[in-house]
């Protein structure tokens, strides 16, 4: 059975807290993962999470603010401890590649893994597999920053009533699936169009056509309200989003089901987050994430 979740790792902002670890996300689909910004004890968050460096296919930093990437030294030493039997791609800003390689070989160990640098040179598709393209959007922060975002290809769903009206059954579904057409039988004769879902991770960044560039149409979006609209000036200052922000773009968007995180130490209550968020007019499914939560990707309209 397939699976696609967002496994939150990390909540915290800059400064972790008692509750919450730094930064880190993993995004599990179908039988891949997608790390994405491995702060702090992520290795640690991991087995708390029950997943395995042998979960993770790609590795994606948005930034290199060491909330967003401190983890990477215990994570690829990981995956080479664990013998990984599959090739790891890591994707980050070009701009950060001395970052990157200081963090790959912090200290000693032994490499029994190909990874694979992928540095990122702007907007456009990083990756194409057979279950998702892979694209990089620039925001707006202090130093270069990439969001991420996962599409599903369009597809079909086949209907059976009408794949028994013209008698096909069997192998020939799957060669009128593939080929298009089988004898006078097209494919859109016996199936409906079945949009690919989309998902997209959405850090440090203050409003900018990257955000909603990545946010449109998500059936996931996890992104970043470190503030409350109260501090919103600060939000700007320092290139982040305030969580009502967060809301109006999900809204804006036609996101379905929106996750907050990477909250800022200073505000108690997260639940706090979420009210802003719908304040502003989200009505969508949300989710104020916390350390440990998985969040399904939510099924097919």
């Amino acid at each position: 059975m397939s699976v696609r979740e967002l496994v939150v790792l990390g909540t915290a902002g800059q400064v972790p807290t008692r509750h919450r670890n730094h930064n880190g996300h993993l995004l599990l689909w179908d039988g891949q993962g997608i790390l994405f910004d491995p702060g702090e004890g992520t290795q640690r968050q991991m087995l708390l999470a029950g997943v395995s460096a042998h979960d993770i296919d790609r590795i994606c930093v948005t930034h290199f603010h060491g909330d967003h990437c401190l983890g990477l030294p215990g994570v690829i030493q990981r995956i080479n401890l664990d013998r990984v039997d599959h090739p790891v791609t890591a994707h980050y800003p070009r701009s950060g590649r001395h970052f990157f390689e200081r963090l790959r070989y912090s200290s000693a160990y032994h490499q029994r893994v190909d990874l694979t640098e992928t540095p990122i040179d702007g907007d456009g598709v990083l990756a194409q597999t057979p279950a998702y393209t892979l694209r990089a959007h620039r925001l707006s922060h202090p130093v270069e920053s990439y969001g991420y975002r996962l599409t599903e290809p369009d597809g079909h769903r086949m209907l059976p009533e009408r794949l028994a009206a013209h008698g096909i059954r069997g192998a020939d579904v799957g060669r009128l699936q593939s080929q298009g057409r089988l004898g006078a039988v097209r494919l859109e004769d016996v199936a409906e169009p079945r949009p690919g879902q989309r998902f997209a991770f959405v850090m440090d960044t203050r409003l900018c056509d990257g955000v909603y560039a990545l946010a449109e149409g998500c059936d996931l979006l996890a992104i970043e309200s470190t503030f409350l609209d109260e501090d919103e000036r600060q939000a700007v200052e320092y290139g982040h989003l305030t969580a009502g922000q967060a809301g109006r773009v999900a809204r804006e968007a036609g996101v379905r089901h929106l996750v907050l995180t990477h909250f800022s130490q200073r505000y108690p209550d997260p639940a706090e987050f979420g009210r802003q968020a719908r304040a502003a007019g989200f009505d969508g499914e949300l989710t104020v994430a916390r350390d440990l939560l998985r969040v399904a990707v939510p099924p097919r309209r």
